[in-house]
């Protein structure tokens, strides 16, 4: 890979958890300052790498047992690869993608992702639901009856990541143009109901827009914060919306910002979901250059 490239990727859930917190109860992640949800890199990752895993990839972090049932350590995973660092870039997307620190005998070394993502964060503030139930099947202390549930969940939420595939940390990890292909494809799947986020609180992700601007060959600048250029219009209360139908997406500043930047940009690559608004269109707010939508 050697063009530099920055990514936005908006998705929204409706009454599930996009990210729970073990250490709270598995509750959402949110600002107790602002109201805002905000979602983890490693959870995007481990979207794209579960992903990865149905489309046939090879991936290195994942979750192994070995013969006596035991979680398999990194190291375990390792010797698979005779304990081998070019073995493992060869073969594993998701350490030519993300890197990952591989330790010898004391010895350690590491591989820096040359693709990283910011924390996610919702576009609106939110306000969380605890939705109690009970299960068919009592348990052994309650015969006579269900055990109570409880599941922590947002109504709605419309969470935007922002992310870059640097070219000199690429020549590390020999990540390709197709891996990045590759990536923004399963991280368009994985938040259609795919892999593990069927499970029940991670059920209702939708991928809604996802823009990739390729920058020109040799080019060392970028943009940068692409999150903090898009915002919503809507005429309810940010806690009350409940579906994408009922905001419209602003990229006006971000469409300011591409103006100045022009000159830098090779291209630039997108998908949109169904039933989202903008308010200019994809052809207006890169005007000039080459678009192309991508097919997955």
């Amino acid at each position: 890979m050697k063009n530099r490239r920055e990514f936005l990727f908006l998705y929204d859930v409706s009454w599930a958890n996009p990210n729970g917190d073990p250490m709270d109860e598995n509750k959402p992640r949110i600002d107790e300052e602002t109201g805002i949800n905000y979602v983890t890199d490693v959870r995007l990752k481990r979207t794209v790498r579960d992903q990865l895993v149905d489309m046939g990839y090879e991936v290195f972090l994942k979750e192994e047992r070995g013969e006596d049932d035991k979680l398999k350590t990194k190291e375990d995973i390792f010797a698979k690869y005779d304990n081998d660092y070019q073995k493992v870039l060869d073969k594993c997307i998701d350490i030519r993608l993300f890197g990952g620190t591989f330790a010898i005998k004391n010895q350690q070394r590491s591989f820096t992702g040359p693709v990283q993502f910011k924390f996610g964060k919702s576009l609106h503030r939110v306000k969380p639901e605890l939705v109690k139930g009970t299960t068919v099947m009592p348990s052994a202390e309650q015969k006579a009856q269900g055990t109570m549930t409880e599941v922590h969940v947002l109504p709605y939420s419309l969470i935007v990541f922002y992310g870059i595939a640097n070219e000199k940390a690429a020549e590390d990890t020999q990540l390709k143009d197709e891996d990045i292909d590759t990536m923004l494809k399963a991280m368009w799947l994985g938040h259609k109901g795919s892999t593990d986020v069927i499970s029940r609180s991670k059920f209702g992700h939708e991928p809604r827009l996802l823009i990739e601007i390729i920058y020109r060959e040799g080019t060392l600048t970028h943009m940068g914060e692409l999150d903090k250029l898009v915002k919503i219009n809507t005429d309810k209360r940010d806690e009350e919306i409940r579906d994408i139908e009922e905001v419209e997406i602003d990229l006006t500043k971000l469409k300011e910002k591409v103006q100045k930047y022009k000159d830098k940009i090779e291209k630039v690559r997108y998908k949109l979901g169904d039933r989202v608004r903008l308010r200019e269109n994809v052809e207006s707010i890169f005007e000039g250059l080459p678009i192309e939508e991508l097919s997955f």
